[in-house]
């Protein structure tokens, strides 16, 4: 049985479960974690999922989890893997349902005074542009061909169509588009289900939020990003709606069938997974691309949304918002990395983690290039979020990555058994946090109690040195679906 006292300790925030901890483990499992939040990583199977994933064929150097870490499908949630490119495995547990799942953050020229008695209109008109809540469509409906060129493109197809600047396409992970995207290789099902969720926002922990800036931790990296006290910022969290679920339930379901074919044991069959070069892990990659695809394209015409808000409410001068970074948490990407001194590409699985690459990385905006990749971590509705900065120790220590969120530390139905939706929203709106939400009972789910203290979280990440505190955001509108 896994306990605290299977754990090394490599260093006051980083932990080690050893190889031989399991006959079939490959490499060693390791937490990024302080000592008084272990105690709550033993509570879920998160720590027995990442021992799963260091058995699977491939993996290089570690398995690892970030201080956000709860159990998820296959993969603990905050889990890192760097598998063996091009025969490694590829596994969709390892990216999850809700594929390019992900934050932007846009940053306006207001300080929070300035609009104090508009919010409680501006948050109206937010929650009228936006549709949010469990299968909510959008007012933009796509031919079939339309949506093919939305899944081939991403965000580049907003631009074409006037949705989006060429600044907003430069701020975006990956210019917002996977080149490898194959709409060929999607289902029927899963287009139909897409076809009307551009747009959206979801439900559970997606969300837009107003903030502002509280507090400024590094002045150089905040004025390179364009952030000051007390302006006026939008975050957004939301990905790939039904149409990436329906991606991730094909293809598991897939690899099922086909794994003998590839004589591939797992011990968990939440693991699903083939070779990354055979052809249904060259399909799925190419379908997960569509969804990647399909989630910045969604989160493109958000902002465009919002926009429209900012400027109906607040005024075309003084609406404007511009995008500082979108970057994703749900994801498989080919990257190069250093593993024993050798420059190796690998197949990097991030699910509810985030990519943080340093300063002078080639993939990054070049006006960051001097401070790193900007990392965005939402918080909960009723504490706060962060902005950090990408650091040369995370692509040393954690390939090139770092936590995510909050993590949760309670379900979503234990939430809704111990918090009441309706007194929560007059405990946040006492607190100068305005709320909008589709269902005021599923607020609950997302009660700030139900979550680790993202200051916590943010600490270790900082102790790690895989991430720089930039800036800390407090939340004043909160659109929930």
């Amino acid at each position: 049985m896994l306990t605290k006292k299977s754990l090394k300790k490599i260093s006051e925030v980083l932990w080690e479960i050893p190889k031989n901890y399991r006959k079939d483990m490959i490499v060693p499992a390791r937490i990024f974690a302080s000592d008084e939040m272990l105690d709550d990583v033993f509570k879920d199977r998160s720590l027995q999922q990442l021992v799963n994933v260091a058995t699977l064929k491939g993996i290089q150097e570690a398995a690892y989890v970030m201080p956000d870490v709860h159990e998820g499908y296959g993969f603990p949630i905050g889990g890192v893997a760097a598998i063996k490119h091009p025969d490694g495995v590829i596994s969709p547990g390892g990216i999850g349902y809700d594929i390019n799942c992900g934050v932007r953050l846009l940053k306006s020229n207001l300080k929070i005074d300035q609009i104090k008695n508009q919010l409680e209109s501006l948050a109206r008109e937010i929650f009228h542009q936006v549709p949010s809540g469990v299968g909510r469509s959008g007012d933009l409906k796509l031919t079939i061909h339309e949506l093919n060129s939305v899944l081939k493109n991403g965000a580049k197809w907003m631009l074409k169509n006037d949705y989006a600047t060429e600044s907003d396409i430069e701020n975006i992970e990956s210019n917002g588009c996977l080149e490898n995207a194959d709409p060929s290789v999607v289902s029927d099902h899963a287009k139909k289900r897409g076809n009307d969720q551009l747009g959206t926002l979801g439900a559970g922990n997606h969300f837009v939020e107003v903030d502002y800036v509280e507090e400024i931790f590094d002045e150089k990296i905040a004025e390179t990003f364009g952030l000051y006290k007390n302006q006026v910022t939008v975050l957004i969290h939301t990905g790939s709606r039904g149409f990436g679920h329906q991606v991730a339930t094909d293809y598991l379901k897939l690899m099922m069938q086909v794994m003998p074919d590839y004589d591939i044991q797992i011990p968990d069959k939440e693991l699903a997974c083939v070779p990354f070069n055979s052809k249904e892990g060259q399909k799925y990659f190419n379908a997960m691309a569509c969804a990647a695809n399909f989630a910045w394209a969604n989160r493109q015409l958000i902002t465009y949304h919002i926009r429209n808000a900012f400027k109906k409410e607040i005024g075309s001068s003084n609406g404007k918002l511009e995008l500082l970074y979108d970057v994703a948490h749900n994801m498989a990407k080919i990257e190069t990395h250093q593993i024993d001194g050798k420059k190796e590409k690998v197949i990097i699985h991030r699910k509810g983690a985030t990519r943080a690459f340093p300063p002078n990385h080639p993939e990054i905006p070049k006006k960051y290039q001097s401070v790193g990749q900007p990392v965005l971590i939402p918080g909960t509705m009723g504490t706060a979020s962060f902005v950090l900065a990408g650091t040369q120790e995370a692509m040393d220590v954690s390939f090139g990555s770092t936590c995510h969120g909050a993590g949760r530390t309670m379900s979503r139905s234990s939430a809704k058994k111990e918090i009441h939706g309706k007194k929560l929203k007059e405990k946040l709106e006492e607190e100068g946090i305005i709320i909008r939400a589709g269902s005021v009972s599923g607020l609950a789910e997302e009660a700030p109690l139900a979550y680790k203290d993202i200051d916590n979280v943010v600490d270790v990440v900082a102790r790690a040195g895989i991430a720089k505190k930039v800036a800390r955001l407090r939340p004043c509108i909160v659109i929930k679906g």
